[in-house]
């Protein structure tokens, strides 16, 4: 070792020049630092061959193992690495509690609390019905004023206003919502159907990368992972700028060029009520279809887009928030009354599961306040969205249900973009997948297509592919499908060499790593390969006595993995629409992944190893990233019961 050298040198030279006294001091002091350096590097060997906690939250590297048959290979992102970590904190707790709402909504009805009550004696209240008016996407209507004569009074539609008087003549003003029952739905007889026959619950947050759903919402993630056993997109990519290059692609299967223009402005642009948008086709099967999305004043389809002339499904919550909106100055900002803003919108989909227990519904409910320009603020809904989530499972609402959580992108504010990690979490945002217990034991090879199709290149396009064999599942029989589509379903095989040309993913957008043959004989190839092999010899340590020493015979191959310049110098888009992109330079040094594959004697071990070539020059080793390719047979019989996890390591004495 070169530090042994070094020792042996210095040791001479304090002998020789200064007393024995020094000599031995210095000595005591190596031997500590020597052994202390050893254990440390042994135990930190043993976190990373086995995998830790610490490690996802410390080092940035990659993921290539087990990924050598696909084209598309994610990179490994890690939450809290410092080049991001200083834009994530935590904010003060969300508190709403003093100013009391005095009127408590669920299920279709409403009632005065009791807390109301007991601070404000009798109270007199009258209500009126909010509507969207027909035609126009952009007013409501207000309905005739109604007293409120029963202690639990019936709704008289999704939304209502009420102004309330109490005996000591304070008053309470208010917009409130719920789920009133569509009886004109009901009888809507459904054409024959091939569904599934379960619910689709979509719940979303505007601008949240897969990283910052763990920072964010790590008690509900939790929940949606270990309780109820969700599948996360380990490979879902966006395809476009911004959240209508999201969501057309899911909702409609097309980009926003490939549909009639409807953009404010442009010639011949019409409403958006043309579009083939999937909630028709489940209103089709059967479904009561409903859409929520909050800040009315910037909606998807209604700030660039024109809207819709007719309420595009059975329940739409932008009649609510047109009003809501004017109300916000006159409470706690991000409250509603005694209400965080974002439970209306939770309590919204509660009751349409309350009022709807034998109907099926198509629900899509789109958050954006919180997370569109600060993503810290995104920690105030976690609670409440695990109780929804609770909620939602403790009354069987679930089992009956394809539970969806998503995003639409990661970040798109300058700061966090601005680096390497920042515009590779931009092009990755949450999506994730949960079927009823009993889901994998009916559809056992559509359960094993999802699990795979997690860890490959994703888009939005395929999401609505997987709508479509949800309403009809004999799609899904089908023995050939074409694998070179843009969108395909989850429910079958994604193919492992997909790329992101494939999948309509433009190289900008991309955030799939490239590979590049290297010389083995390269400098930095044959440095990665050594520091590999000391991680080993380093691993092994502890067993000196039985297992050998590796050295190096031969390097067989080396790539090196980077991501495509067109995404490290995109800037933005040009245009408004976010159809045009616009490049310029990034300056940052970014890291260099080598996966190299070598033979060590004695033994012939054949190692396939993932070393991570920092910016500041470092060669970091991850063990979880060394994997042994070639039969070891009893080469490491002498630890198999005291050590059985050296064995791919270990070559016997």
């Amino acid at each position: 070792m070169p530090y042994l050298c070094f020792m042996n040198s210095y040791l001479r030279l304090v002998c020789h020049r200064y007393k024995w006294s020094a000599c031995v001091f210095v000595l005591v002091l190596y031997l500590l630092w020597h052994v202390t350096k050893t254990q440390l590097s042994s135990s930190r060997g043993v976190d990373y061959m086995e995998g830790s906690f610490l490690d996802d939250y410390a080092v940035m590297d990659f993921n290539i193992q087990n990924v050598s048959d696909q084209v598309c290979v994610q990179p490994d992102l890690r939450p809290f690495h410092p080049s991001v970590a200083g834009f994530f904190y935590q904010v003060p707790d969300l508190i709403c509690e003093d100013k009391l709402n005095w009127i408590t909504v669920e299920n279709g009805t409403f009632w005065i609390t009791p807390e109301a009550k007991k601070i404000y004696g009798k109270i007199k209240c009258q209500f009126a019905a909010v509507n969207r008016k027909p035609g126009n996407d952009n007013l409501t209507i207000t309905g005739k004023r109604e007293a409120m004569t029963k202690d639990i009074m019936p709704v008289p539609s999704d939304f209502f206003k009420i102004s309330c008087l109490s005996s000591n003549k304070t008053r309470y003003v208010n917009i409130h919502a719920t789920i009133v029952h569509n009886t004109s739905k009901l009888k809507v007889k459904a054409k024959k159907s091939k569904s599934m026959g379960l619910n689709v619950l979509m719940l979303g947050f505007d601008s949240v990368s897969r990283m910052t759903w763990l920072r964010k919402l790590p008690k509900s993630r939790q929940y949606f992972r270990e309780a109820l056993g969700g599948i996360e997109l380990e490979g879902y990519n966006i395809v476009g700028d911004g959240t209508p290059q999201a969501l057309l692609p899911l909702l409609t299967g097309k980009t926003e060029s490939e549909l009639p223009e409807s953009r404010r402005g442009h010639p011949n642009a019409t409403m958006v009520d043309g579009h083939p948008w999937i909630w028709k086709d489940f209103e089709s099967a059967g479904y009561v279809t409903q859409w929520a999305e909050d800040m009315a004043h910037i909606g998807t389809f209604n700030l660039r887009m024109m809207g819709f002339t007719h309420q595009p499904v059975t329940h739409y919550m932008r009649p609510f928030y047109l009003v809501a909106e004017k109300l916000y100055n006159h409470n706690k900002p991000y409250c509603l009354g005694s209400t965080p803003r974002h439970k209306v919108m939770f309590d919204w989909v509660r009751d349409s599961f309350m009022q709807y227990q034998q109907k099926l519904k198509f629900i899509f409910a789109f958050h954006s306040e919180y997370s569109h320009g600060n993503p810290n603020n995104l920690q105030w809904a976690d609670g409440d969205f695990l109780n929804l989530l609770t909620f939602l499972n403790d009354h069987q609402y679930l089992n009956n249900t394809i539970l969806i959580l998503m995003s639409d992108h990661g970040s798109r504010f300058a700061d966090i973009r601005e680096t390497f990690q920042g515009k590779l979490e931009e092009r990755l945002p949450y999506f994730a997948l949960r079927f009823p217990p009993w889901f994998k034991v009916k559809y056992p090879d559509i359960h094993t297509n999802v699990l795979s199709n997690a860890k490959k290149l994703t888009t939005p396009f395929d999401i609505h592919e997987t709508f479509h064999d949800i309403l009809d599942i004999t799609r899904t029989e089908q023995v050939y499908y074409d694998q070179s589509a843009r969108g395909l379903s989850l429910f079958r095989p994604v193919p492992s060499d997909r790329t992101c040309s494939d999948a309509g993913i433009e190289p900008h957008w991309c955030a799939c790593l490239k590979w590049t043959e290297v010389p083995v004989d390269t400098p930095r190839v044959i440095i990665a390969v050594t520091k590999v092999i000391e991680f080993i010899n380093t691993y092994t340590s502890s067993f000196r006595g039985r297992c050998s020493v590796l050295y190096l015979l031969k390097i067989k191959n080396a790539f090196k993995f980077g991501v495509d310049n067109d995404v490290l110098k995109y800037k933005g888009s040009v245009d408004e629409d976010g159809r045009h992109p616009q490049f310029g330079d990034f300056k940052e040094n970014v890291n260099e992944i080598y996966q190299v594959t070598f033979i060590t004697i004695p033994g012939n071990g054949t190692f396939e190893a993932s070393v991570n070539h920092t910016s500041s020059g470092e060669f970091i080793v991850n063990g979880r990233q060394i994997s042994r390719i070639n039969r070891y047979g009893h080469h490491a019989d002498c630890i198999v019961d005291s050590a059985p996890h050296l064995r791919p390591y270990c070559y016997c004495m």
